[in-house]
């Protein structure tokens, strides 16, 4: 393949390379570390099964090419999204690639116990020391009947409210550090830092980092007050990645994972031969959206399907709207975009997701935009 390179690291550094596992470092001559986030999308005509076969490929395309991390996205109800169990497709991931991180995009943690998401994450962390990452997020991931079917509760503001006290649970099972006397002291995450205390002990006290997710200005606090990685999702709240970014970096305290800020941003991102192609492959994301935002969510729909449909005025307005927060065209207007918008931004980092509806066009983009930056 053009371009293609075989990504070695040095015999001090983790698995993916990047030395403490949260900074990366910026391949060729692209502007930051470049990352894939995978939605894991089922397209009209495809299955299930098809989707996570290319998920492999492009994790395995990604790691190939130097991209930083590959992360997968919590979602339910969605026929199109075939990622409702990011735990699950990690652990398949795992044993499909060797450095690249892998880690959700995020996992809702409302949805879930503390103890569950530590314990799921320990095992992945068993899977592939060194590599894994545990974003974290505030919203369902999905509408709120079907959020109330996973917390078998209808107080769903409950679950969004009480993130930083969730949040601070999973920490300390993470950790293995409840104190004396808490209810939990003596319930330990397992894998986990307990099996390295315990008698014949030799378990790595290494856990995932925990990475908080957000498109609005609260999770970028509290990431910037507990000092921890912060990841805006600025492919579907573009207007707010500035505001929030600067939130996060002057509400930043340092803490042991981190002395200094580090962030990256979500970027919808599609590169094709030409830019005929480009626009008709982010037609197919966008009439996806269309359908997703009128309550009628279904497959990612093919290239044809969206050509032959006729937009009414408002979804046409949508559709424009979108498409302006979507980076697409040839490799060098896509370069362009992506250096434009870390500029822009000052992001640390750019994860990059593409809007299609065939695993072969999505494959195709990445290894564009390795080619364009050399990487």
């Amino acid at each position: 393949m053009s371009g293609a390179r075989d990504h070695t690291r040095g015999s001090d550094e983790t698995p993916d390379g990047s030395g403490d596992g949260i900074r990366g470092a910026a391949l060729g001559t692209a502007p930051v570390p470049l990352s894939v986030l995978d939605l894991v999308t089922v397209g009209a005509g495809h299955t299930a099964s098809d989707a996570v076969r290319t998920a492999v490929g492009i994790a395995r395309t990604a790691e190939r090419r130097g991209f930083h991390r590959y992360w997968v996205a919590e979602h339910h109800s969605m026929p199109g999204v075939a990622s409702s169990s990011p735990a699950v497709l990690l652990a398949h991931l795992a044993a499909h690639t060797e450095r690249i991180r892998l880690g959700s995009g995020g996992v809702m943690l409302p949805n879930h116990a503390p103890l569950v998401i530590a314990e799921q994450f320990g095992t992945l962390e068993a899977m592939a020391p060194g590599r894994v990452d545990l974003g974290l997020g505030r919203a369902p991931g999905t509408d709120g009947a079907t959020a109330a079917a996973l917390r078998r509760t209808e107080r769903l503001h409950e679950g969004a409210d009480e993130f930083p006290q969730q949040l601070a649970e999973l920490t300390r099972f993470l950790d293995d550090s409840f104190p004396d006397g808490h209810p939990y002291a003596k319930i330990h995450a397992v894998p986990g830092p307990v099996q390295a205390t315990s008698p014949g002990g030799v378990q790595s006290r290494h856990r995932p980092p925990l990475w908080l997710l957000g498109s609005s200005g609260f999770s970028a606090r509290l990431a910037g007050s507990l000092g921890l990685p912060f990841a805006f999702a600025h492919h579907f709240s573009a207007a707010n990645t500035v505001p929030a970014l600067d939130l996060y970096r002057a509400s930043f305290r340092p803490s042991p994972v981190l002395s200094e800020p580090y962030a990256l941003i979500g970027v919808a991102a599609l590169a094709a031969d030409d830019e005929r192609e480009a626009r008709r492959q982010v037609m197919t994301g966008a009439l996806s959206m269309v359908r997703l935002r009128t309550g009628r969510p279904g497959l990612v729909p093919s290239p044809e399907e969206a050509e032959a449909y006729r937009f009414g005025e408002l979804e046409r307005d949508f559709v424009d709207s979108w498409l302006g927060n979507v980076v697409h065209g040839t490799p060098d207007a896509v370069r362009q975009g992506l250096d434009d918008l870390a500029k822009r931004t000052g992001a640390d980092e750019l994860m990059i997701t593409a809007n299609a509806h065939g695993g072969a066009a999505r494959l195709r983009s990445y290894e564009l935009i390795a080619d364009v930056y050399g990487m």
